[in-house]
């Protein structure tokens, strides 16, 4: 069991407050992301719930049982950090079984979990290995093996992949998505990536400045954000956002009028939910500042006279060169509006 409450659970360093009330329910065997800019606690609340970082105010508790005073040690939870901190003296197997030989369990136990976690993890051609034998992947999962055969109740995971370089951290994202399957463990994974928050978690939890802005799976924070925060931190390219008035409809500033909720003060579409038609026929006019050719996508940046430039996704490529002029249609279904304090106001 793996079930994980936080009630109202604040940081306090000396005067400054970093973690500002923090509710949240992980059930057992979800695996949560928490995302967020540098700074914004995600490390810190991470570190809180190891035990590595006393709570100041609020509680934790694990299956049900209050663990805020708890050390580590009693928590049985198991952390794995961006640092690989092996031994650089023992193999793979040693470095596995560690724990379990300082805890003193038998050597046939020993081999019996490093034997099972090694399965898991494919790592059972390199158990002889010392780790500088070793990829920076492997050693990553010899990393996460060190905490799999203390079967922990919950692990955590603090920006495990930053280290690696792009190709071993898309190996790695599979490495860990194809572990949470197998061992059905919860799991709570802290990374500043996108892409890993979108691909592996079952619910996001988006912090920024210490408080919770909204938690869901990645479809619900991608396609139905809260406010603006969320809409602009949730996708690459971040959603395009034009101010605008309301009255009997959505007057864009710089563009023309579309429907739109009462109250609404910004309009919010992400790049691929435009698209570029004639000039005047949609519903804002601009010219190509640059285009990027990515091969499966273009992006165009477009200037269309406001602060912020438009971002627009086109799947493949497109004959348009810097300086040529475009409209801009929005596609009305993927609207988005949020009114003067950034929150989502819901047709």
């Amino acid at each position: 069991m793996g079930s994980i409450a936080l009630s109202a659970v604040e940081k306090w360093f000396g005067e400054v407050q970093v973690i500002k009330g923090v509710d949240l329910e992980i059930s057992d065997g979800e695996f949560v992301i928490f995302v967020g800019p540098s700074g914004c606690g995600k490390s810190t609340l991470l570190r809180m719930i190891a035990g590595l970082e006393d709570i100041s105010r609020g509680t934790l508790t694990l299956d049900g049982r209050d663990v805020t005073a708890d050390p580590p040690s009693k928590r049985g939870l198991a952390m794995v950090f961006q640092s690989y901190a092996l031994y650089p003296h023992m193999d793979v197997r040693g470095n596995m079984g560690f724990s379990l030989k300082t805890a003193g369990w038998s050597k046939a136990d020993i081999a019996a979990k490093v034997d099972d976690a090694a399965r898991a993890l494919r790592l059972e051609a390199y158990l002889d290995r010392k780790p500088k034998e070793l990829s920076g992947g492997q050693r990553q999962r010899v990393a996460i093996g060190r905490s799999i055969v203390r079967d922990p109740a919950a692990f955590l995971f603090d920006e495990p992949l930053s280290n690696l370089d792009a190709a071993l951290r898309v190996e790695m994202r599979y490495e860990i998505a194809k572990l949470h399957q197998t061992l059905d463990a919860t799991m709570i994974y802290v990374t500043h990536d996108q892409v890993e928050a979108m691909t592996l978690a079952d619910r996001i939890v988006v912090l920024n400045a210490g408080r919770i802005e909204q938690v869901g799976s990645p479809k619900e924070l991608y396609e139905r954000p809260d406010n603006l925060f969320v809409a602009q931190f949730i996708g690459s390219p971040k959603m395009n956002v034009l101010p605008g008035t309301t009255g009997e409809n959505f007057d864009i500033v710089g563009g023309r009028s579309v429907s739109g909720p009462e109250g609404a003060a910004y309009l919010g579409i992400r790049p691929e939910d435009i698209r570029v038609v004639t000039k005047g026929e949609g519903q804002i006019d601009g010219i190509v500042d640059v285009t990027e050719y990515l091969g499966a996508d273009t992006y165009l940046i477009v200037d269309t006279g406001a602060e912020e430039k438009i971002t627009v996704r086109v799947v493949g490529g497109i004959d348009l060169e810097a300086g040529a002029e475009i409209g801009l249609d929005f596609v009305e279904t993927r609207r988005h509006f949020f009114d003067t304090r950034g929150v989502a106001v819901r047709e």
